[in-house]
């Protein structure tokens, strides 16, 4: 992937093109293509420190100075009030993602480039400095430090220790107690001693969210280095402790081939989705394996997790990192319930999902169908699905359990336990109580792979009772939900036995997954419906255009996005189900839809997070991307497709 300077050379266009890199315990470095942070998320060093939450912002950003020629050239790009500053961005000539994030200037008739590398399993970045042309330039490197929460502003303050210590080659800033040291290593560099606030950096994209947008970052000095033309030097930049003997040219080496490795080789779309999968899956705690829902500001989420799972780990040939994630989640098993969310503070996990244990099931179904290995299953995962039904039989919190119509019921005044989880104050956005339609699906679904799961462990008393409840929610679904008349499902039956018309996408888990609910003869109107009203480029509204309550655009502050989130806002994920839908219905036809949806979305992977899909979209045309860079279930669900279904883009087939 390839920006050039007519991209780049635009800062207004060029902002909007950002780049990710992970380190699997949750910290990242990320900022836009041309280097002008918009996001308080950006940083060259966010550090997760208790993996994979508590993350950090300690290094921001870098103010490379070039002085070649007799000429400096202040390379970085900034924004304060009513400016940019310096102007780096007209020196730009390209951005590449290869599979690193690379940007080049053209000064002086020379090539001056700029490589960034999150060290795996490391609280550590590398970046890679490299001029090729004439004369003997130096390089001076001035650290930006925000130190603090990766959700919060850094102000200017007296607490700050402005002195660096020098360990052997090291420079170590130890700007704070209780954070911590950051440490610089530049073989061959001077370092200059001289501590200064920078004031009121300006973060468009926050601005835009309606929040908190200027920042003010200290720097504690300079490092100046002597540059041979055509001969790298490397900076190490770490929250941890750096050997003497560590080579930031062989770490870099060694991630960019691991990158390659996750993308199964080869250029284009169908490898940066599968090198994107990796960003997400992270270690918890020590030995753990969990999947952070979204960058730059999620952390990881049960429901999540378990939809993006099939296609971040099976689809991309990783059975040992899903059979992780399943054990994790099982670890923390509760009543039969999963954590819905695990707080970025590292508190105790938030249970408070009507579908995440039921979304568990469909994995560990997922995961048996792919890999065969009943020997997991049965040993792992067969008491924690028999715990999971027998908790929704019986009753479980929030009011969840199975009524006497075999349907799951649930809710709480205030609650939201649905996907659909938007809230303004104490307002539930979209009010689900009661019998939702997913989570119908997704309860008939967990029973027959119960069932299955039972058999397996040589339990067929419990398959029994399993199929018998099955048969009894299918009975009792298709007699309340469906409306002839309208030809679609209710979105949700109330407590009152009232059902809400509303078109939604959360049918369509009654049609695609393993177990269908409808008959072939109401699918194909539900798919009718869903195709005429939701369906767009780039995945599928939440509400038909034609109801009063629709928003079209994700914008604004936080009480206006809330508003539209699940309000008419188009979520890629949602794709999965509608072509789980399709292909079972319309067979190879449907196979051939999917591929050629797919080809029209790839364009999607050189905006917005670059190589990777965002959260959101909006819902009228001409459909902007929104919310985080880069949404786990995204790129599962896209994934998971494009295997499905075989595509290969378009690029490729030519």
């Amino acid at each position: 992937m390839r920006l050039g300077p007519d991209v780049l050379r635009d800062p207004a266009r060029a902002s909007l093109c950002e780049w990710l890199h992970t380190d699997g315990l949750g910290g990242y470095a990320s900022s836009t293509a041309v280097g002008l942070n918009t996001r308080r998320y950006h940083g060259l060093l966010v550090v997760a420190t208790r993996p994979p939450v508590g993350r950090m912002v300690l290094l921001s950003k870098l103010e490379e100075t070039l002085g070649v020629g007799g000429r400096r050239y202040d390379l970085g790009t900034n924004a304060y009030p009513g400016a940019i500053h310096p102007r780096g961005f007209e020196w730009a000539a390209s951005f590449e993602l290869d599979p690193l994030p690379t940007l080049t200037w053209e000064v002086e008739g020379g090539i001056f480039s700029r490589t960034v590398c999150r060290v795996h399993d490391e609280p550590l970045t590398a970046v890679a400095y490299r001029y090729d042309g004439a004369g003997s330039p130096v390089l001076e490197l001035r650290p930006l430090l925000a130190y603090r929460d990766h959700h919060a502003l850094q102000r200017e303050n007296a607490a700050v220790r402005a002195a660096g210590d020098r360990e052997g080659t090291d420079v170590v800033l130890r700007p704070y107690d209780g954070c911590p040291p950051l440490r610089l290593r530049l073989p061959g560099s001077t370092w200059i001693p001289d501590g200064l606030w920078y004031r009121a950096f300006e973060y468009e994209r926050e601005r835009e969210r309606g929040l908190e947008f200027r920042e003010d970052l200290f720097s504690p000095g300079v490092l100046r280095v002597e540059l041979l033309p055509g001969r790298a030097v490397h900076l190490l930049a770490s929250a941890g402790t750096l050997v003497p003997a560590v080579n930031a040219e062989r770490l870099m080496a060694v991630e960019r081939r691991r990158l390659r490795v996750c993308g199964g080789g080869g250029e284009g779309a169908l490898p940066e989705l599968r090198r994107a999968a990796d960003a997400f899956i992270v270690r918890r705690g020590l030995a753990g394996r969990t999947i952070i829902a979204g960058y730059p500001w999620f952390a990881d989420w049960g429901r999540d997790s378990m939809i993006s799972l099939p296609g971040l780990c099976l689809a991309t040939g990783r059975p040992d990192d899903a059979r992780a994630v399943l054990a994790e989640y099982a670890r923390h098993l509760d009543g039969g319930m999963i954590p819905n969310r695990f707080p970025d503070g590292g508190e105790e996990p938030e249970y408070n999902a009507v579908d995440a244990a039921l979304w568990m099931v469909v994995a560990v179904g997922r995961y048996l169908e792919a890999t065969a290995d009943a020997g997991f299953v049965r040993m792992r995962m067969a008491d924690a699905v028999a715990s999971i039904l027998a908790g929704y039989r019986d009753g479980t919190r929030h009011g969840i359990r199975m009524d006497d119509d075999g349907l799951i019921v649930q809710g709480e005044e205030g609650l939201q336990l649905t996907w659909m989880d938007a809230r303004i104050g104490t307002e539930c956005v979209t009010p689900r109580r009661g019998r939702a339609v997913e989570v119908q699906a997704l309860w008939y679904n967990a029973l027959l792979i119960g069932a299955d799961v039972a058999r397996e462990a040589a339990e067929p008393a419990r398959a029994r009772e399993w199929t018998a409840l099955a048969g009894r929610a299918r009975e009792s679904f298709l007699r309340i939900f469906w409306s002839e008349e309208r030809g679609y499902l209710a979105d949700v039956v109330g407590a009152d036995g009232q059902p809400d018309y509303a078109l939604r996408p959360n049918q369509l888990y009654a049609l695609g997954l393993p177990h269908a609910l409808l008959p072939r003869d109401r699918a194909l109107r539900v798919l009718d419906a869903v195709r005429r009203h939701l369906l767009t480029p780039v995945g599928l509204r939440t509400l038909s255009p034609e109801h009063p309550a629709y928003r079209g655009r994700y914008a604004g502050g936080p009480a206006e996005r809330d508003a539209a989130y699940h309000q008419g806002t188009v979520w890629p994920f949602l794709a999965g189900a509608y072509f789980d839908a399709v292909t079972r219905v319309h067979g190879e036809a449907g196979k051939a839809e999917a591929r050629e949806w797919l080809d029209g979305f790839a364009a999607h992977l050189e905006e917005a997070g670059l190589g990777t899909v965002s959260e959101v979209f909006d819902g009228d045309a001409p459909h902007a991307p929104g919310g985080a860079i880069a949404q786990a279930w995204s790129v599962g669900e896209i994934l998971r497709v494009a295997v499905r279904t075989g595509w290969r883009p378009a690029l490729d087939r030519r």
